[in-house]
């Protein structure tokens, strides 16, 4: 693999692409924004970002025909990384609007329980329950920026792929990690030094795999 990592952001309507793109190319990677499985054909890595609700999003990478192309791609344990909505469309389905998601994570994503605000939205320490290369460097405990009101819940059958937590009001998943399926439910991209090194840790990551 070429020093720069050759990383496809799926352009699907629902994320701050140009936040991401900007942060990936500052720790070194190759960004493309892609709205089609032809144009993942040669990346190396696939991150997709996302905000807003997922009954929406998922229509939209329907559309584009990226939802199997997805699949497949976590289904091969290609490096991949899911940031807030991207996170949560790894579940089975979402509570926010009954929405069927991408199902490679056993789980539901559910509202923010007993939250004192909604939706969840500033700065918020990310407590790691394991030791992992996305975290390599970041200290323990590390504040990383939150804007959401649901998050995922894993199954019982799928509580190994928790990586980190996060209180607000009670605790949320706000890390996972599988193999080389990663996903994070804050924005690294607007997360400052920390968010940056977490990037740059994934970079790694996909020049190792």
């Amino acid at each position: 693999m070429s020093a720069k990592p050759r990383v496809a952001v799926v352009d699907y309507g629902a994320g701050n692409l140009v936040s991401i793109e900007q942060a990936l190319t500052t720790v070194g990677a190759e960004v493309a924004l892609v709205r089609d499985a032809e144009a993942i054909r040669h990346a190396d890595a696939l991150v997709v970002p996302g905000v807003g609700a997922a009954e929406p999003a998922m229509a939209r990478l329907d559309a584009r025909g990226l939802t199997k192309t997805v699949r497949t791609w976590v289904a091969a344990d290609r490096p991949f990384l899911g940031i807030c909505l991207g996170l949560q469309l790894l579940f089975d389905g979402s509570d926010e609007d009954g929405a069927t998601t991408l199902g490679v994570v056993a789980g539901r994503t559910a509202r923010l329980e007993g939250a004192p605000t909604l939706p969840h939205i500033g700065w918020n320490q990310v407590d790691r329950t394991r030791p992992h290369p996305l975290f390599e460097g970041i200290g323990d405990a590390a504040d990383f920026y939150f804007v959401h009101s649901f998050a995922g819940v894993p199954a019982a059958s799928a509580s190994d792929v928790v990586l980190a937590t996060t209180e607000h009001g009670t605790r949320f998943i706000s890390a996972v990690a599988r193999g080389n399926l990663l996903g994070v439910q804050f924005h690294p991209e607007r997360s400052g030094s920390d968010g940056l090194r977490l990037l740059a840790n994934f970079a790694d990551l996909v020049r190792a795999a």
